[in-house]
């Protein structure tokens, strides 16, 4: 029976440049996060979720670009595995746009927060019990460490911010992951600018945001970026 990565040793699962590794990384930096968010409201709340979101959405387009193909490619039912990873991933994606839409004082906020943790910790258990063991098993340790070459270039240039309509699959997500990379790291940079400026100064940076935003939302309905979509994880 498959161990869960999260029991093993570095060396088990194919040394330090492994995608097993890179993966596992991630996901304890994830939940060291989620526990800080626990109890957390206002602004400090805001904060926190922004770190898990830059965190999450890169590393989930990173999978989806590289790994899930892999899968596919690999295992015989790597098609039914990995659509159930993009069913979560897309719940992410659509709970933290609505997030954004929220008021603190929303009463719906408490709930989809709640979903949000929930699902997050789903999918990690879900890649580290039963996908990411089964993938080990049939790649050797010099295929693991390439793939985690792969899957780390990718993460550091991709999108940070949720895109709920955009393909979770190739080609749909390759082609729109340049221009959604550009404009989600440019309103990072803005966001940092306005958090430190004086007031006065703000609503510049936060229009300048918007716009980008706005940008990204037209980038991502564009029909391209929805190729190879699936019906449980479009919209």
């Amino acid at each position: 029976m498959s161990r869960s990565i999260a029991d093993q040793s570095v060396e088990e699962l194919g040394g330090p440049g492994s995608v097993l590794v890179r993966q596992r990384r991630d996901h304890i930096q994830l939940d060291r996060l989620l526990h800080e968010l626990d109890g957390t409201t206002g602004r400090e709340q805001e904060e926190v979720l922004t770190r898990i979101d830059r965190l999450v959405f890169s590393h989930a387009f990173a999978e989806e670009s590289v790994l899930w193909p892999a899968i596919r490619r690999v295992l015989p039912d790597g098609e039914e595995l990995t659509l159930r990873i993009e069913e979560e991933h897309q719940e992410v994606n659509e709970l933290v746009s609505e997030l954004e839409t929220l008021g603190h004082d929303d009463p719906r906020r408490a709930q989809r927060l709640s979903r949000l943790v929930e699902v997050l910790n789903e999918d990690v258990r879900d890649e580290e019990d039963v996908l990411l063991p089964r993938l080990q098993e049939r790649l050797d340790p010099h295929e693991l460490r390439a793939l985690g070459r792969r899957w780390d270039l990718v993460r550091r240039i991709s999108p940070t911010r949720p895109h709920p309509t955009v393909s979770r699959r190739p080609p749909g997500n390759a082609l729109s992951a340049l221009p959604l990379t550009v404009l989600d790291r440019s309103r990072d940079v803005v966001d940092a600018v306005v958090r430190r400026v004086p007031a006065r100064l703000a609503p510049v940076g936060q229009v300048v945001s918007r716009g980008l935003a706005g940008i990204a939302g037209l980038v991502e309905r564009t029909p391209p970026a929805r190729r190879g979509d699936r019906p449980p994880t479009s919209r």
